[in-house]
């Protein structure tokens, strides 16, 4: 066994605790345990079982989290060595292949809870990965990982050039782990260039957000392009100038791009001139929250508005808040969408759900007097499966309305 010779503890759950577990769900939080026979080390894999002893599977656990089981398996007779790594990876990647359907050179190749493989991530820009461990029980095996996905995916005739860990959330000290950025093995140029709906990106996996970049919108920003042809669109929270950059791919007329970072703005204006878009796709360094008023008090209009802010939320006790934050720039940017232009906004939060969300929306267009026509929701990609019961794994939801003036 890798990492650990044999499994020495056992978990007991309380009475009628379980019940995330139970319904599908990868995680026992701390107050669910009733007792621990045996001895274990944070981060060790342990047996779980109910109250009267029905076996509920295996997982590594931690007393610094309030998550404090993380489930590898449902089956409490599983042995977690390299064959079942290598299964893991193997399933993972074969679902991508499908999926995708051959536009897979960049993408989400393991997705934690979703891939069965709880805690960590990994991403591939064309011959890079990057890893990202949130999880102790996990991080002791983050190398094995990347070394039978790398075999795997040789095995399809992709060579990897090389590893990057992006383990710097903050979601680590919960876990009693530090932070960490660096190579996984030997350094190599990290910044990569990617092609996603036809567009070419500069990624840069050190300094970029999260992994270097946000694949999980990649069928959303498509699905911009013929929205926005012929178009003047207004891209708020731009980062990378993603969604600009597909508007103006699809013909828009002008494009503009806001956000607060000077970093992001530059990079999007990189890539604008890398594509030979920046002839009529610009971006403006503003906070969004304050630059929309001042449109609107100038009579600004756009054919197109796209909302994609960051999570306003990133715990279930901030989503009050968090609702008045997406009612304000929903109402903000609704009032700025020319009459039967068209709106597209979105929530990256999984504790905004879609029911709240879409309640949300409604009430930001009844306060500033529009109508909503729905033209589609969407979610995440496909390369970030969102596993029923496991609610975390669900977390973007993507609107695109047309707006018309209340009749």
């Amino acid at each position: 066994m890798i990492g650990q010779d044999e499994i020495t503890a056992q978990i007991r759950l309380k009475k009628g605790e379980g019940r995330y577990l139970k319904s599908g769900g990868a995680w026992i939080f701390d107050n669910e345990i009733d007792i621990c026979e045996g001895t274990y080390n944070n981060g060790d894999i342990v047996k779980v079982v109910d109250f009267d002893d029905y076996p509920m599977g295996i997982g590594y656990i931690n007393d610094n989290s309030k998550i404090r089981i993380r489930m590898l398996s449902r089956k409490a007779d599983t042995v977690v060595d390299e064959a079942f790594f290598r299964d893991r990876i193997k399933n993972a990647w074969d679902y991508r292949k499908t999926v995708l359907a051959g536009n897979d050179s960049s993408c989400r190749v393991i997705f934690g809870e979703a891939d069965f493989l709880p805690g960590i991530t990994i991403d591939k820009y064309e011959d890079v990965l990057v890893v990202e461990s949130l999880a102790l029980g996990i991080d002791r095996y983050k190398e094995l990982i990347t070394d039978t996905l790398k075999e795997i995916l040789k095995a399809d005739g992709i060579t990897i050039r090389g590893v990057y860990e992006r383990s710097d959330a903050k979601e680590r000290k919960k876990e009693g782990l530090p932070i960490h950025k660096g190579f996984i093995g030997d350094e190599f140029d990290t910044d990569i260039k990617i092609n996603e709906n036809g567009i070419y990106y500069m990624v840069d996996v050190v300094n970029g957000q999260k992994t270097g970049f946000f694949l999980d919108q990649k069928y959303n920003r498509l699905a911009m392009q013929r929205i926005c042809r012929g178009k003047k669109v207004l891209d708020c929270f731009t980062h990378m100038g993603t969604f600009a950059l597909n508007a103006g791919f699809g013909g828009a007329k002008s494009v503009l791009g806001l956000d607060i970072s000077e970093y992001a703005i530059n990079q999007a204006n990189a890539n604008a001139k890398l594509n030979k878009l920046d002839d009529r796709v610009k971006f403006k360094v503003a906070n969004v929250l304050d630059e929309l008023p001042k449109m609107v008090s100038e009579g600004e209009k756009f054919d197109v508005v796209i909302l994609d802010p960051p999570a306003f939320t990133k715990s279930r006790e901030a989503t009050k808040q968090a609702v008045k934050g997406y009612r304000e720039i929903n109402m903000k940017g609704l009032k700025l969408v020319e009459n039967g232009g068209y709106l597209a906004t979105c929530s990256c939060s999984h504790f905004m759900t879609q029911e709240l969300f879409a309640k949300t929306i409604k009430e930001a267009a009844k306060a500033v007097h529009k109508r909503l026509r729905q033209v589609e929701f969407r979610t995440q990609a496909p390369d970030h499966p969102i596993l029923w019961a496991a609610d975390e794994s669900y977390y973007l939801k993507f609107y695109i309305f047309q707006v018309v003036d209340e009749m």
